[in-house]
């Protein structure tokens, strides 16, 4: 499963800047002008998205292996990473730097062949919620639950309610499933009508969480994860995408410092 690709890279983080440690990293550095240019405007993108402005997509196409490693090592790998299933066989990949709201973005076609690639400066990558949007109904099923589904019933009511007044721009709306006695028919029922979307994220932020997109547009499925990957607190969250899986404004700000300051240490 998609999910268990993304716990497994989990355990295998990369520390930032290990290659710039390295010896010959100096002369690494110096064969690659593009990505020395490419540091400061990506640490520009980084505050302005940091002061509410827009977000930045920086097309990674035509760079060699040289400088594509380099830039892996400068990013690292940060708290968040998401596979997000397109129609016709396209995964994206998804992997938060070590600088949050600083994304890279892969598109692979079925054959495992990389179509895109990109650094977005970002909340969260235009993938994920482009793929929210687009890939998933507008409704949920909510036909009346089989007799004897009372649990199913309430929660069913309760999303329904949700749906009809969240607007963009509004707090999330949550529903918290653990605070609630739900029997596993009940469960299955509304996991069914729900169904599930094409994005799957993991956060290993300062609380491990699942965050999985249903079928059903606006609804998503929260999970929050003990150290040994049992499910603390499970939630469905009506709105815009979590902000568990997603960086802070003041985050990203930080991250804008935080770039600038290697390339001013390693590419200056």
């Amino acid at each position: 499963m998609m999910l268990d690709r993304l716990e497994e890279s989990a355990g295998n983080r990369a520390p930032s800047l290990a290659f710039l440690s390295r010896a010959g990293a100096e002369e690494a550095v110096a064969r690659c002008p593009r990505v020395a240019a490419l540091l400061p405007r990506l640490a520009e993108a980084l505050a302005a998205r940091g002061a509410g402005e827009a977000d930045h997509r920086f097309d990674l196409a035509g760079l060699d292996e040289l400088e594509l490693t380099l830039i892996a090592d400068v990013l690292g790998e940060g708290e968040v990473s998401a596979i997000v299933t397109l129609p016709d066989g396209l995964v994206v990949q998804i992997e938060e730097a070590v600088m949050a709201g600083l994304w890279r973005v892969r598109c692979v076609d079925a054959d495992g062949r990389i179509v895109a690639d990109s650094l977005d400066v970002a909340a969260i990558p235009e993938a994920v919620r482009g793929a929210a949007l687009m890939l998933t109904q507008p409704n949920i099923w909510l036909e009346a639950p089989l007799d004897g589904l009372s649990t199913a019933a309430v929660l069913i009511a309760e999303l329904r309610a949700h749906l009809e007044t969240w607007r963009p721009g509004q707090p999330n709306r949550i529903v918290t499933i653990s605070h609630l006695p739900v029997p596993q028919e009940d469960m299955t029922f509304l996991q069914d009508r729900l169904g599930t979307g094409p994005v799957q994220i993991l956060s290993r932020g300062y609380a491990r969480c699942r965050v999985v997109s249903t079928a059903t547009r606006h609804v998503w499925s929260v999970q929050y994860l003990d150290p040994n990957g049992a499910v603390m607190l499970d939630t469905l969250e009506v709105g815009d995408v979590p902000a568990a899986a997603a960086a802070t404004d003041e985050d990203i700000a930080d991250s804008a410092l935080r770039l600038a300051e290697i390339e001013r240490t390693y590419f200056t």
